[in-house]
């Protein structure tokens, strides 16, 4: 017996040791991690637009420090990017950004705020330049901002206009007997249409191509401004797919110079009146944030714009840097809503929606939050269904014209079993003591009383969700129900209707949350704080994450994301106001 308890205590003297030694390599790392190389930007430097480890507008951070020490999420935001490059312009040690290879997962929205940002930059008399060994159409969108585009001898272009695709699973259904029982309500609810019919029906056609041809109308628009070209040729070069070959690219003006990658830097080198032989200095965007942002250039002001990033899915919970929680989302409006120095809150959201209740939660503490102080949205790539819901009683909304919103309607989805468990023989019976009395199981047909409860359910969310939007947008209801049933709408069609009140960038959005509040002299201040543990954390670190890691690298990255929607759509729970569906554009 006590040499098993001097086993026990070796073994966990041996646990203690090793987390503090892991503890204290992380410290000590920590503590001598930092390059005075790039505390400080060099002269004549050239800011490099890195943005492959940029997803989100916000970064995130957690009220307790242990947390932020030790978490993975240390990435940079694109508020915290489009900041950097507003610095930039007005320092002058920057004399330039090269934006080279860039690939990312910034959506169309977010893209464009930070065209923006970057066309400011170029009026300070700055240039921007870009490199690629080949442009995808969402790339090359950010980067036709810039002064010269460079695209390597042997590379290509993808310049062909926007596509949707859509499975269906109807027949699928019938021959494996896994059935998914749905529940609606709106007739461009698609979200759904999958699992009800094996092709599209007109109603979401219609939605979707008016859909892609606003984004697209957007996109060429901007395109030609910077690249002097007609939006009617550039319809042209897409349509006949004329600019699919450097030659061609250049041939049409979509690039400036067909060039190897040293022979980019070596135009830069000459800009800067830098020896040929020589490195030109140069800074990273991650590296310029964190080292410049907190420096003397930015200055803080008692009176504050509060903004608050709503990003991923809405659900239940705490929610996190991808997920809108009502947690963290209903605590942040209410500390920014009880801070005297916050004079008004600046909501910003990019979300397709997810849990009608959340939403609805949501939207009760911005309700409540707006009768105190000014409430402005900022829509970013997404701001639909719920997304929308939570954005609707605002004082002010502002959308990208190539964000996508509305989607205002409602659906529940229940997986069924019945006649696979027939097939293969197995029998379920049920016994209860009312006739509304079982919960509803997979395992056997839906029955006509619980479908009519639950449709009665989700028509009360619709008109909820409609009251709630005519209420805020100072419609009535039939005004609105007409734009609803579900459909989506991009920007510049949100506006014509009155979803929207005008199209803008985050920035803009925090312009008029001043202007409403009254105040000149103002500095942000970001939320949430998310309230997470350790053991968070450590769910997120690379030892727990082989698994993912495995599947990804057997079935690759698109097959593990399909993987990763279909784990989506079981994991819902209650009525949803999600929209139709994920649009990826490339």
């Amino acid at each position: 017996m006590k040499f098993l308890s001097n086993v026990i205590a070796t073994v966990v003297g041996l646990f203690v040791f090793l987390m503090l030694f892991f503890f204290g390599i992380i410290f000590i790392a920590t503590m001598f991690s930092g390059d005075d190389e790039t505390a400080s930007v060099k002269n004549n430097s050239v800011l490099e637009l890195n943005l492959e480890d940029v997803k989100y507008d916000y970064a995130g951070k957690y009220k307790d420090p242990w947390m932020s020490f030790f978490s993975e999420e240390k990435n940079i935001g694109l508020s915290d990017v489009i900041n950097a490059i507003d610095v930039a312009s007005i320092d002058d040690n920057i004399k330039g950004i090269s934006i080279l290879n860039n690939e990312s997962e910034l959506g169309m929205a977010q893209s464009k705020d930070l065209r923006n940002a970057l066309e400011n930059f170029k009026k300070s008399g700055k240039f921007v330049m870009a490199y690629a060994n080949s442009f995808s159409q969402k790339e090359y969108y950010l980067n036709s901002v810039a002064n010269s585009i460079y695209l390597n001898p042997v590379g290509e272009m993808d310049f062909k206009g926007l596509s949707s695709e859509i499975m269906f699973y109807k027949d699928l259904q019938e021959k494996t007997g896994v059935k998914m029982e749905v529940i609606r309500h709106g007739k461009y609810k698609s979200a759904v249409e999958p699992f009800l019919e094996n092709k599209m029906s007109e109603a979401n056609r219609e939605q979707t191509t008016a859909l892609l041809q606003s984004v697209w109308n957007a996109v060429a628009t901007d395109i030609s401004k910077s690249r002097n070209i007609p939006v009617a040729r550039l319809n042209q070069i897409a349509s006949g797919l004329l600019a699919r070959t450097p030659e061609m690219a250049k041939r049409e003006k979509l690039v400036d110079y067909i060039a190897y990658e040293d022979q980019y830097h070596d135009a830069i080198k000459k800009i800067l009146q830098v020896n040929s032989k020589k490195e030109y200095n140069k800074i990273s965007i991650n590296d310029y944030t964190h080292k410049m942002i907190s420096t003397a250039i930015m200055t803080e002001s008692e009176d504050k714009i509060a903004v608050i990033y709503a990003q991923g899915e809405i659900q239940s919970g705490e929610g996190d840097v991808n997920t809108i929680g009502e947690g963290s989302m209903r605590r942040s409006l209410q500390e920014a809503r009880k801070d005297k120095n916050i004079k008004a809150i600046v909501l910003r959201i990019d979300s397709p929606g997810g849990n009608a209740l959340t939403s609805d939660l949501i939207w009760r503490e911005v309700e409540l939050t707006k009768k105190v102080k000014p409430v402005v949205v900022s829509m970013g790539n997404y701001a639909a269904s719920g997304g929308y819901y939570i954005a609707c009683n605002a004082n002010a909304i502002f959308a990208q014209r190539n964000t996508i919103t509305g989607s205002i309607g409602v659906f529940g989805i229940l997986p069924n079993f019945s006649q696979l468990t027939k097939k293969i023989g197995i029998n379920i019976e049920q016994v209860k003591t009312h006739e509304n009395a079982a919960q509803y199981s997979p395992f056997v047909p839906m029955d006509e009383n619980f479908k009519a409860v639950t449709l009665e359910s989700i028509e009360q969310v619709y008109k909820t969700f409609v009251n709630h939007v005519a209420q805020g947008r100072k419609m009535n209801f039939a005004a609105v129900d007409s734009i609803a049933q579900g459909r989506v709408w991009s920007g510049t069609e949100a506006l014509k209707i009155g979803l929207v009140d005008k199209i803008g960038g985050l920035n803009a959005a925090i312009a008029e949350a001043a202007r409403l509040s009254k105040t000149e002299n103002y500095s942000t201040q970001n939320y949430p704080e998310y309230e997470k543990d350790l053991e968070d954390v450590f769910s997120k670190m690379p030892f727990a994450n082989s698994k993912a890691s495995i599947i990804k690298e057997e079935i690759g990255n698109e097959n593990y994301q399909l993987l990763q929607q279909i784990k989506k759509f079981q994991s819902r729970k209650g009525v949803q106001a999600l929209m139709p569906f994920q649009i990826s554009i490339y």
